[in-house]
């Protein structure tokens, strides 16, 4: 078995941005810490303020339902304040 990488990127679709995405924190926190300036509100994924879609790549819940409708969360929606990377992903920012 490989070893797991210590990192990840995240990308934005738009402005090709990008950034170090650490497995143990969430997406949000590795955006403003690369400079990335995305919406937040919450930070718990209830208020949806940070709702993006993933273009490329995957992440996973540290809870069971993380404030997205099932259609969503098939679409590809996520929440960056509550999703964590576990390959590189690829993010489109809302529209604000």
């Amino acid at each position: 078995m490989p070893p797991s990488a210590p990192f990840f990127t995240a990308r934005t679709a738009q402005g090709a941005q990008q950034c170090d995405a650490w497995p143990e924190q969430p997406l949000l926190v590795s955006l403003e810490q690369g400079g990335i300036a995305w919406p937040s509100s919450c930070r718990s994924g209830t208020c949806r303020a940070c709702i993006g879609q993933l273009s490329a790549g995957r992440v996973r819940y540290a809870m069971d339902w993380p404030g997205l409708s099932p259609e969503e969360h098939a679409g590809g929606c996520v929440l960056p304040c509550v999703a964590y990377p576990v390959s590189d992903v690829v993010l489109d920012m809302p529209s604000i």
